[in-house]
């Protein structure tokens, strides 16, 4: 057997197989008599039909299976000593005259081979990172709404302008089911409230998300939606009330300071106020996190220039799937996936050069501390390390769910390599400044 690459271009290459009998006679002489011994052929007893009957019936058959397995093996061989790193799967070359008859079998395999370049993450163009603050008006707002929360509530039979409304909101194409509270008066505009003056229980109201609230954050609570989406959401939905009701709101005083700290570290009004101003700005935290990243993101693929091998890709892609695609549909295809492929690549070069990794131990670290987070949602603040072991274990030995959870470490540990290794334009707003600047 002989195997050899030659090289296209620098991202585009050949490797070239030529397969002889020696490297298969042996092994399909084997598989033609073990086929004669089983063999069951009118007119012969059993393991004594002629040898050459044997190889006119499954010869072909054979010798092709162990050409092809043996192709196989020598090909993911040869790639790997040669330590090449590819874009896709190895294409195999047609060839029209190809025969099975002749003395050397000869295979070609095209390979798309991955770019080499440099990540600068030094540019002089800068990423903006934001620093989200919560407003007074919205330490206002959230202190109201912890009073309404906790407060008196009464059933009325008919909604007014300080009613609260309960009920389940309904889009089937976007898999939206949700049951949420909210004040007739948290809702934008005249028009939107006069839907709900005078509403009942069993009343089935259609609703337009776009401008549905006053505060976009309190729509992307309610309908269960991620932050990214939300602000492009526009849809129709459709809410049934289940309970009209009003509240008296709870006195800021030290019954509601211990129902909603229980260890007596808020006793006043205005601790209370530094307290959701910190749990608010944790929030937003995380959200300004994701946005930097996104941006990191974007950055990177702009400014990082290399080629792909795009006509290799397009091939590949046209093959690669369940369904074969046409040439249109794969274009289409690499178009849609070629920003995700080059920061794939990006990333990589990066966690390469600098020895970013995760090992398993990390993995279930952080897959206790999701879990964790969890639990406290439910009520249970302090669950024991053996408990948090076997559940973890549990959510780890499904593949998706810890691609998922693998993804989001990476994603933790890049940001942090990133805001060490770049510098950035800073920049201090409010949570509606921030989401009326980035998601403009």
């Amino acid at each position: 057997m002989n195997i050899k690459k030659e090289d296209i271009d620098a991202l585009n290459a050949v490797v070239k197989i030529d397969i002889v009998a020696e490297d298969y006679q042996a092994k399909v002489a084997t598989l033609l008599a073990d086929h004669r011994k089983k063999a069951n052929v009118p007119g012969f007893r059993k393991g004594q039909v002629p040898m050459g009957m044997i190889k006119k019936q499954h010869g072909k058959s054979i010798l092709m299976e162990e050409v092809n397995k043996l192709l196989q093996e020598s090909l993911n061989t040869f790639l790997a000593e040669e330590k090449l790193e590819l874009l896709g799967n190895p294409l195999p070359r047609v060839q029209e005259d190809f025969n099975w008859d002749s003395e050397t079998l000869s295979f070609e395999f095209e390979l798309g081979l991955v770019p080499k370049f440099d990540v600068d993450l030094k540019s002089k163009k800068k990423v903006t990172e934001y620093t989200i603050i919560a407003p007074e008006d919205l330490l206002d707002e959230e202190l109201k709404n912890i009073q309404i929360r906790y407060g008196k509530v009464s059933p009325i039979g008919e909604a007014a302008a300080n009613s609260n409304i309960t009920g389940t909101f309904v889009n089937e194409e976007k898999e939206i089911n949700k049951k949420a509270t909210f004040l007739v008066s948290d809702l934008k505009g005249k028009k939107n409230e006069q839907k709900f003056i005078g509403a009942k229980v069993g009343d089935v109201i259609e609703l337009a998300t776009k401008e549905l609230f006053e505060d976009t954050h309190k729509l992307e609570t309610i309908l269960g939606v991620s932050p990214d989406a939300i602000h492009a959401l526009d849809i129709h939905v459709t809410l049934t009330v289940a309970e009209v009701t009003i509240t008296a709101p709870a006195a800021l005083d030290k019954e509601l300071f211990d129902t909603l700290f229980a260890d007596g570290s808020v006793t006043t009004a205005t601790e209370l106020r530094e307290k959701i101003k910190e749990d608010a700005e944790k929030q937003f935290k995380q959200q300004g996190d994701q946005q930097l990243l996104n941006a990191i993101t974007e950055h990177l693929v702009e400014n990082t220039k290399f080629d792909l091998p795009a006509a290799f890709l397009k091939k590949w892609l046209a093959t690669a799937g369940e369904k074969p695609l046409t040439a249109e549909e794969a274009l289409v295809e690499f178009t849609r996936s070629e920003k995700g492929l080059r920061y794939q690549l990006i990333e990589g070069k990066i966690m390469k050069d600098n020895d970013i990794k995760i090992e398993y131990a990390e993995l279930v670290s952080y897959a206790k501390g999701f879990i964790r987070t969890q639990m406290a949602q439910f009520g249970n603040m302090n669950p024991e390390e053996k408990e948090l072991d076997e559940i973890a274990g549990r959510v780890l030995q499904n593949q998706e769910e810890a691609q998922k959870l693998q993804s989001q470490l990476i994603s933790q540990k890049l940001l942090t390599f990133y805001k060490e290794q770049m510098s950035f334009k800073t920049k201090e707003l409010s949570y509606q400044e921030f989401t009326k600047e980035v998601y403009k």
